[in-house]
């Protein structure tokens, strides 16, 4: 991969940057592969602090993480191949190039979570407390890892005049929607907001509903401003749009529901209070 110049005109930066880290002989290490293993490093130390605090096994919850990371790069992979066919049927070996790229961030938590969740089930864990610490991971990893799309210089939107646009030979040289940025900073906030939350949670699954919630919304919005989005392959539709829609509907379909268990649980627990006319003499009429 060659080094591109990036500019922010509407700032008055400009700096260059190479997706190449450094290279031994003639294999390259790339910044994205090393971003996305600091994201994974931090996202893992994150959950096993929680989950000791959580009453989670440490080392059971560390053999979902193996597995997981596994059937996340299939995952992330199969999610690519697939509403990318095209690209693929002519020389199916390519699909095992990953090096090339074409890794689907859907795919990887699709199967990030089959096989995680597998694992957990074989070990009698409660799944929806694993999935309230895992999802804090999953939002740390994201917010560093979209970091490796901008070293890469792709994931990003369509033309802006925006002052935050980005330039750069990746973007044709055009203004465009810095979309990592965006979803970057939505996912680190979403992990600062959905922790301390997490500290109070009413009920397990809370903060995987929210998750669902919050990630939903903002891939919704961004989503529709990607350049490079995947589409289906029998209709003009953004797979990973749909996926998001369907995914904060659900999630806020849960939360309202176990929301609604607790505020009548509550109710129900009230004392009743006492009829303070019981006893006193009727007044006459």
């Amino acid at each position: 991969m060659s080094s591109f110049h990036v500019s922010f005109p509407g700032f008055g930066w400009e700096f260059d940057i190479s997706p190449t880290a450094f290279s031994i002989g003639s294999f390259s290490v790339y910044w994205y592969g090393i971003i996305i293993a600091a994201g994974f490093v931090l996202a893992v130390a994150y959950c096993m602090k929680a989950a000791k605090k959580s009453g989670i096994n440490e080392d059971k919850l560390l053999n979902c993480v193996i597995v997981g990371l596994i059937t996340a790069i299939i995952g992330a992979r199969l999610y690519y191949v697939i509403f990318s066919w095209d690209s693929f049927k002519g020389d199916p070996i390519k699909i095992i190039n990953i090096h090339q790229g074409g890794l689907a961030i859907y795919g990887g938590l699709i199967g990030a979570l089959a096989g995680g969740l597998s694992v957990a089930k074989i070990q009698k864990m409660k799944l929806l407390p694993v999935l309230d610490v895992a999802v804090l991971g999953f939002l740390i990893g994201q917010g560093i890892g979209r970091w490796g799309n901008f070293m890469n210089q792709e994931a990003f939107g369509a033309e802006t005049a925006l002052p935050w646009r980005m330039v750069s030979e990746g973007t044709g040289g055009v203004g465009v929607h810095p979309c990592f940025f965006y979803e970057s900073v939505w996912c680190l906030l979403g992990f600062v907001i959905l922790h301390f939350v997490s500290k109070k949670k009413k009920f397990d699954g809370e903060i995987f509903y929210l998750y669902l919630v919050w990630y939903g919304f903002e891939r919704t919005l961004v989503e529709g401003l990607r350049s490079d989005s995947l589409y289906l392959p029998f209709a003009p539709v953004r797979v990973s749009q749909l996926l998001s829609v369907i995914l904060f509907l659900l999630g806020l379909t849960l939360a309202v529901i176990n929301f609604m268990k607790i505020k009548n649980q509550d109710k129900k627990a009230e004392p009743a209070t006492p009829d303070k006319t019981v006893g006193k003499p009727r007044q006459a009429q």
